[in-house]
């Protein structure tokens, strides 16, 4: 049972941890050279495809991603040009004839893209990455409102597997307050366009915390999503972010549900979830029983990258388009957010790299433990001593007396075997890895511009 009590005092600013160390370290020394010699160095991973389609016809007031605003088809046009540019000049320095175990298209909003323009782009990347293998995650994120036949018969076609639907709230108050309205039969008919043509891994986003949302109007939304009865759900709490995203100034704060009424938004979801079939894995992710990432979460398996969780092995993240960010072992690499210097990279022949990171030795362990606390919520001590050569009680001293606040509450267990996180301990992940994050003391509490954990 997760203790709800235990929570308030935790709300505090904090990293996702979608990476480590966090972009926040990421320079600008990490150029276009340090990111070709990164990729000779990565040559016995698979691979992980992410292209970036930024493009979207109008603001969603909530979100948080890096988008491109027009309603000119030749804008999209104009991209695909250099994104084929990008492809030519990766395969000079990338073994692109190894293993590739996911490729997901991401934004923006990718069926922004008519049928036609995503045929094209998949065409280019297939033509420089051919060896896909046989079950290869091939995923691609829907929006209701521009979503037809013509493009799921192009997907299906070319092999996708997984569709991400963003769905946030079915509640009419609250799209129109985020400035996206699309009703429950619009998501219905979507969703049953991809079953047609033989999706059967779909996922859906909710967020909690958004104006005018409220616990009796989330119940509803959840009773809705349970009818259509997706694969996967990703609930993720609003992050208000306005000093970052322009768009979120929009939002009337004075509109925002108040701690307390997010908690018990979440607490709800959470039994109501369970109730119906959904097991909880990871960090606010829900799987029925039958979805490969529950099963991995019951062998301690799941993983995380950019592209969210999953089952299959580590690879090696190739990053397309503009914004896009790569991984690999011991680097992380974004291409350049503005559209013009990214084009003009391109065309002088240079890979588009804005800024990324090498990770040194201790970047690396540190990296292997916040990963695998903030996946399965349980950290093999021994294993870890044994691939780093430490011993992790004199290395990590003042993070084990950190963390013994949390023992105190009855929220982890640590022995000399384990670190192991229980049901409550689990929703404060974020709280408690942060002991182990080396560059987080360095920032000033008031420059610590993250969302909150709880």
């Amino acid at each position: 049972m997760i203790d709800f009590n235990k929570f308030a005092k935790y709300s505090k600013p904090g990293p996702r941890y979608t990476s480590y160390p966090t972009a926040l370290e990421f320079s600008e020394k990490f150029d276009n050279l340090a990111y070709i010699e990164a990729l000779g160095r990565h040559t016995n991973l698979p691979l992980s495809l992410y292209t970036h389609l930024p493009f979207c016809k109008s603001a969603c007031y909530f979100c948080g991603c890096s988008v491109i605003y027009t309603s000119k088809d030749d804008k999209k046009t104009e991209y695909i040009k250099y994104l084929k540019k990008e492809l030519d000049l990766l395969k000079n320095h990338l073994d692109t004839n190894r293993s590739v175990l996911q490729f997901h298209f991401g934004g923006g909003t990718p069926t922004f893209f008519d049928a036609k323009s995503l045929e094209i782009i998949i065409q280019s990347i297939y033509k420089i990455f051919s060896n896909f293998a046989r079950d290869a995650e091939i995923s691609c994120e829907i929006d209701p409102r521009f979503f037809n036949e013509d493009q799921m018969k192009v997907l299906k076609d070319y092999g996708f597997n997984r569709l991400s639907f963003g769905v946030q709230d079915f509640d009419m108050t609250v799209q129109t307050a985020i400035h996206r309205v699309q009703p429950f039969d619009l998501v219905e008919s979507a969703v049953n366009l991809a079953r047609k043509y033989g999706i059967e891994c779909i996922n859906f986003d909710l967020i909690y915390g958004l104006p005018n949302q409220n616990l009796a109007s989330f119940k509803e939304t959840l009773e809705s999503v349970v009818k259509i009865k997706p694969t996967r759900l990703a609930v993720f709490n609003y992050a208000h972010v306005p000093w970052i995203k322009k768009t979120m100034r929009k939002i009337d704060e004075n509109l925002l549900p108040p701690p307390s009424d997010k908690l018990s938004i979440l607490k709800y979801t959470i039994e109501y979830l369970s109730q119906n079939g959904y097991k909880m894995i990871g960090m606010d992710h829900f799987a029925l029983e039958s979805d490969e990432l529950y099963k991995a979460s019951l062998k301690g398996e799941l993983k995380r990258n950019f592209q969210g969780y999953t089952a299959k092995k580590h690879t090696q993240t190739i990053g397309l388009g503009v914004t896009s960010i790569g991984e690999g072992h011991d680097y992380y690499v974004q291409n350049h957010k503005d559209y013009a210097t990214y084009m003009k990279c391109l065309d002088s022949g240079i890979l588009p790299v804005q800024r990324g990171i090498k990770l040194n030795d201790e970047d690396i362990l540190r990296k292997n433990i916040i990963m695998r606390l903030m996946n399965n919520f349980v950290l093999d001590i021994k294993h870890i001593e044994e691939k780093f050569n430490i011993n992790f009680k004199e290395h990590f001293k003042d993070s084990l007396e950190h963390l013994q606040e949390y023992v105190d509450l009855d929220l982890m267990t640590i022995n000399d075997k384990e670190i192991r996180l229980n049901q409550t301990g689990s929703m404060l992940v974020r709280n408690i890895v942060m002991v182990f994050d080396e560059y987080l003391g360095k920032i000033p509490i008031g420059d610590r511009k993250f969302s909150k954990t709880v």
